[in-house]
């Protein structure tokens, strides 16, 4: 992964953290949908999975196999 789409990642991340941190779950779920649209876009199927676990995670959903 080169530096640019990384940091792209962590932002979103980080952003999607504040959210968590301040009690606003449907927001930060937003902000990660964004993110895996993002990494769709970008064909990093791997990140796309993260993003689909965190949302799963913060939601209280059983993560998808």
């Amino acid at each position: 992964m080169d530096a640019a789409k990384g940091e792209r990642y962590a932002r979103i991340f980080r952003k999607a953290g504040t959210f968590i941190g301040k009690g606003n779950i449907a927001r930060a779920i937003e902000v990660l949908k964004q993110g895996r649209e993002l990494a769709d876009s970008l064909g990093d199927a791997r990140m796309a999975r993260r993003f689909a676990d965190e949302i799963d995670r913060i939601s209280g959903r059983p993560p998808t196999a």
